[in-house]
């Protein structure tokens, strides 16, 4: 590769990045639907035209973002996780719940975009779909070495997944949950889901005059609720 090609794809790779930022702020200010190529050509002192060369459409754009948000919540998540014991699976689980969370609330209108209301008449394609899975393949991850361990004992007494569940289960099993039952694998998308539940609510103003205290204390309360509800256990000392 020649000296001159590598100057004109670091430049393009600087320009897309002021691009970017640019889009960012457009989404603080007048959210994803706001989002404007002309807009951010015009704040960039580019003609109009130069910036379909980057970006064809405004949902090109659009996917750059919200896969660059997937991206950056996922590794939030992986680093945390990594960080802790392989063998203490509930404080694996823990700190990737809390991950969210505190990326979450450093960048809310990121969050928005990939957790918040659809943008009419955008519709993410496929390949937003290996960065939308990181944080998910991280807490198969830690159910899967819990199960393996013998350490996945999910309370007595919780109803089983019901039966038009299976087949969805299957799917997912194969993707992730490699060898857990359809019950442990209901409860798992039930956890995320409430996770990203509170999130929502906390970010979205939800929890005004609810919860009004320790937001972080409340927070873990349900993650370990639902660590406990999945079996997550705390590891002996």
């Amino acid at each position: 590769m020649n000296a001159s090609r590598t100057a004109r794809e670091r430049v393009r790779a600087e320009l897309i990045g002021e691009i970017k930022q640019v889009a960012r702020r457009q989404l603080a200010e007048q959210g994803a639907a706001g989002l404007s190529l002309r807009a951010v050509a015009r704040e960039l002192g580019m003609v109009s035209s130069a910036i379909y060369r980057y970006f064809p459409s405004r949902d090109d754009l659009l996917t750059a973002l919200i896969i660059e948000a997937f991206d950056a919540v996922g590794a939030a998540v992986e680093e945390a996780e990594a960080a802790c014991p392989r063998d203490r699976h509930l404080d694996r689980w823990m700190a990737s719940c809390r991950a969210v969370r505190t990326w979450a609330l450093a960048h809310p209108h990121e969050y928005a975009l990939i957790h918040g209301s659809p943008v009419p008449g955008y519709v993410a394609p496929e390949d937003t779909a290996v960065a939308a899975a990181r944080d998910g393949i991280v807490m198969a991850r830690i159910l899967r070495d819990a199960h393996e361990a013998g350490e996945l004992s999910p309370l007595p007494g919780l109803p089983p997944a019901p039966a038009s569940f299976a087949s969805d289960a299957q799917g997912l099993r194969e993707a992730l949950f490699v060898d857990l039952s359809d019950d442990v694998i209901a409860r798992a998308l039930a956890a995320w889901t409430s996770i990203y539940g509170y999130v929502s609510f906390e970010l979205y103003g939800m929890y005004r005059n609810v919860i009004e205290g320790d937001r972080a204390a409340a927070f873990d309360h349900t993650a370990l609720t639902q660590a406990h509800i999945m079996g997550l256990a705390p590891a002996p000392n």
